[in-house]
């Protein structure tokens, strides 16, 4: 019997595993895919995430950029320096979450990855969850099997409250140039962004949408975007897959349960960075499950409080500024991200020195100004 079954080995349930087992419960993750397994992502990732744990995240970072390049319809370039305390860390998703996990078993935790989950059932005072390769029982769980996972479902959250967004992305493991620049795209594609990561050994090239819209055939943009670096995106292997993007505060809890992750519809909507939010749910619902344990019989419900308040509330002004920042894409690159300050701001919003509500009132007034006749 353990203390917490955890399933998904992705950066919430690594989190989530590595604090429990810390504080000295019994923790089994379990994990449909061999570790380490390839993960579609561009793999930006916030240095603040170091403060979350007690190690260095060094062996898992593949570079880090110091500098965003912006172009507007392949054109119209605009490079900004981040400030130096604060460069984004670029990472490979097998590496990257398989040393996470790596840290979660030095601690005590359980792998047993190649292990699907086929089903789960509550015994009363404990879950029994079944796999293909056998039977785990946990006194509580955890759901961080991603956007696509079927936990969440099982577990009775049919009516997520969320907002799916659409990547296509493509790894192209050729020689790269100013390694510390990561490159965005507005403007070819509506509703979204194209980017090109760079990698120690390569680029993470991908394109997404994240707002409902007409139709696009998103591998011929993105094939004709990366032509701009000298990659024929369909020479090489494509990975789609969809993203839970925050839709609004919602309940994450249920009997001896919680979501984290993707599964709980936490990823920003504006920008579509996930694996921070991702670790901060895996770390809060730790903090639950501990808390739980320790005989709090509203930690669980309290889980759910938490998200909302230190995460969904600054994630309902990043919405706003969704949705008017790609209804007005071409007046938002001019009037919001060719400035300098947008770029430091951005930064600090990643470091999670500023939250979008600091910024919202006077970007939502200088584009709304742009498009009202004898204002601006």
């Amino acid at each position: 019997m353990f203390d917490c079954i955890i399933v998904g080995a992705g950066p919430a349930g690594g989190t989530a595993a590595y604090h429990l087992a810390k504080k000295g419960h019994s923790v089994l993750v379990l994990e449909k895919e061999a570790l380490p397994r390839y993960k579609p992502c561009g793999g930006g990732v916030s240095p603040v995430i170091a403060e979350w744990f007690d190690f260095d995240f060094s062996p898992a970072i593949s570079l880090k950029v110091s500098r965003i390049r912006y172009t507007w319809k392949r054109e119209d370039a605009f490079e900004a320096d981040l400030t130096p305390a604060e460069p984004i860390w670029m990472v490979r998703r097998d590496i990257f979450d398989h040393f996470l996990m790596q840290q979660a078993q030095k601690q005590g935790a359980e792998l047993r990855d190649s292990t699907e989950v086929t089903g789960i059932e509550f015994k009363g005072s404990h879950w029994q969850v079944n796999t293909a390769n056998g039977v785990a029982q946990g006194r509580y769980l955890i759901a961080a099997d991603g956007a696509k996972g079927p936990m969440a479902k099982w577990l009775g959250f049919s009516e997520r409250k969320r907002s799916i967004g659409t990547a296509l992305e493509a790894e192209a493991m050729t020689p790269i140039e100013n390694g510390h620049i990561a490159h965005f795209e507005f403007g070819m594609v509506k509703n979204g962004y194209l980017w090109n990561f760079p990698k120690a050994d390569g680029y993470s090239i991908g394109i997404g949408t994240f707002r409902r819209g007409e139709s696009q055939n998103l591998r011929e943009i993105a094939a004709e975007y990366s032509k701009l670096f000298g990659v024929d995106f369909k020479a090489i292997k494509q990975f789609g897959h969809p993203i839970c993007l925050w839709d609004g505060n919602q309940r994450l809890h249920t009997q001896n349960a919680l979501l984290a992750g993707e599964a709980a519809c936490v990823v920003d909507p504006l920008t579509a960075e996930g694996i921070r939010p991702s670790i901060f749910s895996g770390l809060k619902a730790s903090e639950a499950i501990h808390q739980a344990l320790s005989g709090d019989g509203n930690a669980l419900e309290n889980y759910t409080k938490v998200i909302a308040q230190e995460w969904g509330a600054d994630m309902a002004w990043a919405q706003r500024l969704s949705g008017l920042f790609y209804r007005l894409p071409g007046i938002s690159y001019r009037l919001g991200v060719k400035r300098p300050a947008a770029t430091q701001k951005f930064g600090q919003i990643l470091g999670g020195k500023l939250g979008y509500k600091d910024i919202a009132d006077n970007a939502i007034k200088k584009l709304t100004n742009s498009i009202i006749p004898g204002r601006e």
